[in-house]
């Protein structure tokens, strides 16, 4: 991985967000802007596109699947990788799903780290490598 991977995590619960910043952080290989709102995650997204979005799916204002979709249709940031995390699918339903919510990834909560990791650097990846010819 060269460079730091720019993340950018969507969520309404501020203390989550703060957990993820840090302990993402402190891994030393990623640069986390945090948004608790679907307004400042879009703008914040607009700002400074970044390399991953973990998305909450369910927040007051908008759900996550309208954000992604509003993502989505903006051309800077239609190709960067969403990932939906939520506590309203338990783990053994996301299992059941393939890890695939609305036709994108997306982890229950609470996640590990080292799960959190892997999504992200899976996902990453894949949106770095060239299309194939």
């Amino acid at each position: 991985m060269a460079g730091k991977r720019r993340i950018l995590v969507i969520d309404d619960e501020a203390r989550f967000t703060r957990l993820l910043k840090v302990a993402l952080e402190n891994t030393g290989g990623y640069e986390v802007a945090q948004a608790n709102s679907a307004a400042e995650g879009l703008a914040a997204a607009r700002t400074a596109p970044p390399d991953l979005i973990l998305l909450d799916v369910i927040m007051p204002d908008q759900s996550g699947t309208e954000v992604a979709s509003q993502l989505g249709a903006d051309e800077r940031l239609k190709k960067t990788p969403i990932v939906f995390l939520t506590a309203a699918v338990p783990k053994d339903a996301a299992e059941s799903r393939r890890g695939m919510l609305n036709g994108r990834p997306f982890l229950a909560k609470p996640v590990s780290l080292d799960d959190l990791i892997a999504c992200i650097e899976q996902h990453v990846t894949t949106a770095d490598e060239p299309p194939a010819v």
